[in-house]
């Protein structure tokens, strides 16, 4: 995890206002002394310290939060998805053509021209651009061009003709193929331009009330280079936490680059969207069950070996078969080395949408940490929505179902997986209590709790994540209407404002209300964004 060395922390006493604290439901005020919540309670109360701080915010009735942490980004492609040039709204082939060559004609001095976004599912006639047509869009130059799931590209001839030995190609690349040229379109960005694409990712991390985020780098993902610069970075600018976990099979790599876990990314298979995630009965609409990468022999053996090493271990999973590889590996590992071992470790699975009872169950044994993006069934979900072609209806339904996880006592870590769906945190808890599938949904409460204090779980740690004396003084502070309470015989449907609850209320996420906007993030009680004209 970075560290900052900047000067120390201010006192500050917050009051007027709604702190969100289990300490205490009623609580108005809040002081941060030294980087940590110092005391919560009422605005009486608050009187007595007015004299020892420095500095008094009046909130004038805002809401105030444990910042959020996204459990799942890739900080320079969000990055340079916001510098870059995004087809994720494009409406047609023909829209996503006419936006390449306006954007080729626009940055003329790009080594190379990075875009992503694009799917074709969602476009009329349903295909992706052919090269032919994008090299005629860029007049030639190298362009890679990323599916919304980040695991197929569609890329120039003179992109192709960067990485030896991979011959002509055409439609989307996937496997090998895409992460050879995914490596050559990002080695060819200039540091400057990586060091501007990682400012802007935290700066608008900052800016929506996310505190922390969980960088999943890799060989195949981006670079040695980029992930410890951004760990660099976030040590010594104001802005979130970076927490890094770096997927390759090599402890002694993960823990030489600084990361937490040899976890993240780790592909055991790849995306439904791509027809790559790895499934025990074939896809709907193809005749094939996808991709698999890591066998349980291999998930076993890395298990074993991150478990002996002190590190975290983690898969990215989204096929059942590959959610099967997982438990099945991690249950041999836990033969070895002990159960009590494996599960302190807290190992993780990214994503893992296809899951049973059965691997569920496993799940809860093995103590993994389900690191998931709720954002995805907001996307792709639904009768007609992007699983349910893949997949057919009836195993669509069965995708995400974090209800079931909750249950079983899976600890649940939310993110984004950015860009793949954007850094949109109360959004991200409105999809998981809003699921398409609604014996998925979980309350707003749990969903709140799964994107600020489960991410602080997933990384080792019980003290943080939450407004209580003696926790990491990271917070935001928040305009939003009425604050609610759910009723406990009703999830989702009905609402309560009954103080008697003595629960801290949350904004009404129904959909259609506006989400809350964002008025200052502080991490470690240092100030990282303020809304201007606040």
């Amino acid at each position: 995890m970075s560290e900052r060395t900047a000067e120390p922390p201010k006192t500050v006493l917050l009051r007027r206002g709604e702190v969100h604290s289990p300490a205490d439901p009623f609580a108005t005020a809040m002081v941060v002394e030294a980087g940590q919540v110092a005391w919560v309670g009422s605005e009486g109360a608050a009187d007595a310290f007015a004299d020892g701080v420095d500095e008094v915010l009046d909130l004038d009735g805002a809401l105030v939060t444990p910042a959020f942490t996204d459990a799942h980004v890739h900080t320079t492609s969000t990055g340079l998805a916001m510098t870059g040039l995004d087809l994720s709204d494009a409406p047609s082939l023909e829209a996503a053509l006419a936006r390449v060559r306006d954007f080729a004609a626009a940055r003329p001095d790009d080594r190379v021209l990075l875009g992503h976004g694009w799917d074709a599912a969602r476009w009329p006639g349903g295909r992706p651009p052919t090269r032919a047509e994008l090299d005629t869009a860029t007049g030639g130059r190298p362009l890679y061009l990323s599916r919304i799931d980040v695991h197929s590209a569609v890329v120039t001839s003179a992109l192709i003709d960067l990485v030896p030995g991979l011959g002509p190609v055409d439609g989307p690349l996937t496997a090998d193929a895409h992460h050879a040229v995914r490596r050559a379109a990002f080695a060819a960005v200039t540091p400057a331009q990586r060091a501007e694409a990682q400012r802007a990712a935290l700066a608008h991390a900052a800016s929506l009330g996310i505190g922390t985020v969980h960088e999943c780098g890799g060989p195949e993902i981006s670079s040695e280079d980029d992930f410890t610069d951004l760990l660099r970075l976030a040590a010594t600018v104001p802005g979130p936490r970076v927490v890094g976990y770096w997927a390759e099979q090599n402890v002694d790599k993960a823990r030489e680059l600084g990361a937490l876990g040899a976890a993240g990314d780790l592909f055991v298979d790849g995306a439904l969207g791509s027809h790559t995630a790895c499934l025990h009965q074939p896809y709907a609409d193809a005749d094939h069950t996808g991709t698999a990468y890591l066998d349980a022999d291999a998930v076993a053996a890395h298990v074993v070996a991150c478990t002996e090493a002190g590190l975290q271990a983690g898969f990215h999973a989204i096929g059942d078969a590959a959610v099967t590889a997982v438990v099945e590996g991690v249950r041999a590992a836990a033969e070895k080395v002990g159960l009590a071992r494996v599960r302190a470790a807290r190992h993780r699975v990214e994503h893992a949408e296809m899951l049973t009872p059965q691997t569920v169950a496993a799940f809860a044994e093995l103590g993994l940490i389900a690191s998931v993006q709720p954002a995805f069934d907001a996307l792709w979900g639904g009768e007609d929505g992007m699983y349910a072609d893949r997949l057919g209806a009836e195993r669509a339904r069965t995708l995400n179902p974090y209800a079931a996880l909750l249950r079983a006592g899976v600890p649940l870590a939310f993110g984004s997986d950015s860009p793949v769906t954007p850094l949109d945190p109360w959004g991200t808890v409105r999809a998981a209590a809003f699921h398409r599938t609604p014996e998925h949904r979980v309350s707003v409460r749990a969903a709140f709790t799964a994107h600020t204090r489960g991410g602080w779980r997933a990384i080792g740690r019980d003290d943080a994540g939450v407004l209580v004396p003696g926790a990491p003084a990271d917070y935001a502070v928040w305009h939003t209407g009425e604050l609610v309470v759910q009723a406990p015989d009703d999830r989702v449907a009905r609402w309560s404002t009954d103080p008697r609850s003595g629960t801290p209320g949350l904004p009404d996420l129904t959909p259609g209300r506006d989400l809350p906007v964002c008025l200052r993030t502080v991490v470690g009680g240092r100030t990282v964004f303020v809304r201007p004209g606040e």
